[in-house]
């Protein structure tokens, strides 16, 4: 079978995000000034940054929502786009799982209220990949789905043998994480380090997978992200290790490769919020790897996918095609050197 494409699996959910005048003490009250519904999740987030970034590339979807409004946004979204979603399974009696994004409008610092609704009963049964066609599995995240959290049939969690079932049917392999509490963080994703062609986090996760202090004081520290991803490339198999932070990126690749890129200078007028621009950096490193790019061209793709994605609240709505994002470089320009 002659592979092509992204399966996006995982968690599909509903963001409710509010914008809100500024961050409220404890029983005192900050105004809503902007509320919109969208898509969100790891894998929703990926499939949609693919679909916007490459019109007509192949993408598809596994994972659950409930049989309710909030799930047939989901599925609309994905036929909207052109997301192939046979694997994205409608349960009864459970509602579509969903986050309360709380976006502070001076700062774009986000906040996330969680429910698992629907994605507490994924489970690796609901992963087929028997008939993919596709080249590459974008899996998340842990943390945030009970079941697939657990133990079981002598695995350390359902993402190992997600994971495992994947690389055994053929596929390549990422994991998206969450910037969850570090013993949980550590506890699920290690071992699922064994099982990945690659990974692409951001510097609190990587601190957290390594216990090299990357962020302090509000600050990240390009030299130690970049002794992070080296110590993570070492743990499996992964042949790439992307970190991705606000002033830029780090790399680092099976073959020796170190590279360190800075951001996209973005006007302050220009960010509307930072939500999904982790996903949409992700996503144009996924997309470059999957065309064969130079890991330098993926980066660089990465970084105006994110920059595009800061003009907006939702997780999605801004990101442009891959030409529209590399346009915004050649008209914002970039950070100093890191």
């Amino acid at each position: 079978m002659k592979r092509r494409g992204i399966l996006c699996g995982g968690c599909w959910l509903v963001d409710h995000n509010n914008t809100i005048s500024h961050w409220p003490e404890q029983e005192t009250l900050t105004q809503i000034v902007a509320r919109e519904i969208q898509g969100g999740g790891p894998a929703h987030n990926m499939a949609l940054d693919l679909a916007r970034l490459a019109p007509g590339f192949p993408v598809s979807a596994a994972g659950v929502v409930g049989n309710d409004d909030a799930g047939r946004l989901l599925i609309a979204a994905c036929a909207r786009h052109g997301i192939e979603h046979c694997g994205l399974h409608v349960l009864d009696g459970v509602g579509t799982s969903h986050t309360d994004v709380m976006t502070v409008r001076s700062t774009g610092k986000r906040t996330f209220f969680h429910h698992q609704g629907a994605n507490a009963l994924l489970g690796p049964e609901h992963f087929d990949f028997s008939t993919t066609a596709a080249r590459i599995l974008h899996l998340g995240a842990p943390g945030i789905h009970a079941r697939m959290d657990a133990a079981g049939n002598e695995e350390a969690n359902g993402w190992v043998t997600v994971l495992r079932r994947a690389r055994a049917a053929g596929l390549r392999t990422n994991l998206e994480m969450i910037s969850g509490e570090p013993e949980e963080v550590r506890r699920l994703v290690t071992p699922c380090l064994q099982h990945l062609d690659s990974l692409i986090i951001n510097d609190y996760e990587a601190g957290v997978l390594t216990g090299i202090d990357i962020v302090s004081g509000g600050m990240t520290s390009a030299g130690a992200a970049r002794r992070a991803a080296v110590a993570l490339l070492v743990k499996g198999p992964l042949e790439l290790v992307a970190i991705h932070f606000p002033g830029g990126c780090v790399a680092a690749t099976r073959d020796g490769e170190v590279i360190a890129r800075p951001s996209l200078d973005v006007p302050p007028e220009a960010i509307k919020g930072a939500n999904g621009a982790g996903d949409a950096f992700a996503a144009g490193v996924l997309y470059g790897l999957h065309e064969g790019w130079p890991v330098d061209e993926c980066l660089s793709l990465g970084l105006c996918a994110a920059a595009s994605a800061l003009r907006s609240v939702s997780t999605t709505e801004s990101v442009g095609t891959v030409a529209e994002c590399r346009a915004l470089a050649d008209m914002w320009g970039w950070r100093a050197p890191i």
